[in-house]
């Protein structure tokens, strides 16, 4: 009996320690779908089906959700209706004016950090998004997209500027998801490219425009088709 016993404290205890990284996982993994498109607007989210599709309880994932809407990403009108907030004029606006206020200027910081090895990343990301738009891929691209940027943003020494920059990702990433699969970017300006440019001559305040002429191509989309 004192064996037996002394197994099932042992399996509590582990679990016990595991919970705080089982709902982080999961925290995580659920700001990534956002983040890439993989949740989008007009879709309910069910703590149900999520926790059948991770494979865990609902704890965690009901955790993640509370979470998440704390940062405005979701919005729990009840047990059982979570969904992307719809996207305002307003909305639009403060998170476009916050991104143009933090995002080039984390680009400039962490330019003298990418060196060769970065850029080299960075290549082989926008070839990736190449492929994926020539293909019709809007999930690859939308997950090219974010690596492209956070390959930048993270070279940096700023984690506390960056992490907010995620938190404005998680509000309009679903957004953005349907409107390059209904539009592209075909008619776009290759920011990315232009950033690689800047980013191979060393050149901060070039590689400022390219983030910020990205950021408002990109968010103009959103503006043309989410509330027309």
């Amino acid at each position: 009996m004192a064996r037996a016993a002394s197994a099932v404290i042992e399996v509590v205890d582990d679990a016990v320690e595991d919970a705080p990284v089982l709902h982080a996982s999961i925290y995580e993994e659920l700001r990534r779908r956002l983040i890439t498109g993989k949740i989008v607007p007009g879709v309910g989210l069910s703590t149900r089906g999520l926790a059948a599709e991770l494979g865990v309880s609902q704890m965690p994932v009901r955790d993640a959700l509370s979470r998440l809407a704390a940062e405005g990403a979701v919005e729990i009108r009840s047990k059982r209706k979570i969904i992307v907030p719809p996207m305002t004029p307003e909305r639009f606006d403060d998170l476009l004016h916050c991104r143009m206020l933090l995002e080039p200027d984390a680009a400039a910081q962490a330019l003298p950090r990418l060196g060769a090895v970065g850029v080299r990343r960075l290549a082989e990301i926008d070839a990736g998004m190449d492929v994926a738009l020539a293909s019709g891929d809007v999930l690859a691209y939308m997950e090219g997209n974010f690596a492209f940027h956070f390959t930048i943003y993270r070279a940096g020494a700023a984690a506390i500027q960056t992490r907010l920059i995620e938190t404005l990702w998680l509000q309009f990433g679903p957004f953005m998801r349907v409107v390059y699969g209904r539009f592209g970017t075909a008619n776009l300006v290759d920011q990315h490219r232009v950033a690689l440019d800047a980013i191979e001559a060393g050149d901060a305040e070039a590689l400022r425009a390219a983030i910020a002429g990205d950021i408002r191509d990109g968010m103009g989309l959103i503006a043309r088709n989410s509330w027309a």
